[in-house]
């Protein structure tokens, strides 16, 4: 995962997570191969939990939307997804990403129903805020409804200095981003990858 010069090379960040009911996810970068995944996962979610990453009932990815995906720089604008295998294929069950504007970043997660609450968007928040500390990201945004509760949790759970403003419907939560979470998560090696897709 690191560059000729010894970076993190964000573009091949693959990981293997244990959640602490056992189960096995991986995390890792979005490819451009992904959009039929992402187009499933997108359609797998629940109206609620749609409105309540898009703040409306988006119905479908648009063209943009995936063109937006399958063009990440991993410099600016880094998407992670976090996966499992069922029945010999991989599934994308969670997707994290942040969109820099300089120093700070606005960051945003969904992750599937059934895989809520069990640590799977605050695994995605550890690798993002390593992966930006990396390229000099130091703050991130996120504006969450205020009923959406749990992913409030993520952010005050995350050990990271918060603060918060209130706004109608929304509150924007400014993480800073001084010291990266030590993640607990296995590194998989690039011989190892095969295993995993």
């Amino acid at each position: 995962m690191l560059d000729m010069t010894g970076k993190l090379d964000a573009t091949k960040y693959l990981v293997q997570e244990t959640l602490n009911d056992g189960s096995k996810v991986t995390i890792r970068a979005i490819h451009p191969d992904d959009t039929e995944r992402l187009v499933k996962a997108f359609l797998a979610l629940e109206p609620q939990t749609i409105r309540l990453r898009f703040f409306y009932a988006k119905r479908s990815l648009t063209d943009a939307d995936l063109r937006r995906l399958q063009n990440m720089d991993y410099q600016r604008y880094v998407g992670l997804a976090a996966t499992v295998q069922n029945a010999g294929a991989e599934v994308i069950i969670g997707f994290g990403e942040y969109v820099a504007r300089g120093e700070s970043a606005e960051v945003a997660f969904v992750v599937e129903e059934d895989w809520q609450g069990r640590g799977v968007a605050s695994r995605l928040l550890q690798h993002l805020v390593r992966i930006a500390l990396e390229y000099g990201v130091i703050q991130f945004e996120a504006e969450v409804l205020k009923e959406n509760e749990p992913m409030l949790s993520v952010f005050r759970q995350s050990g990271l200095p918060m603060t918060t403003r209130n706004g109608d419907d929304a509150v924007l939560v400014t993480l800073v981003l001084d010291t990266p979470p030590s993640p607990e998560a296995k590194l998989i090696h690039a011989d190892e990858v095969s295993t995993v897709r």
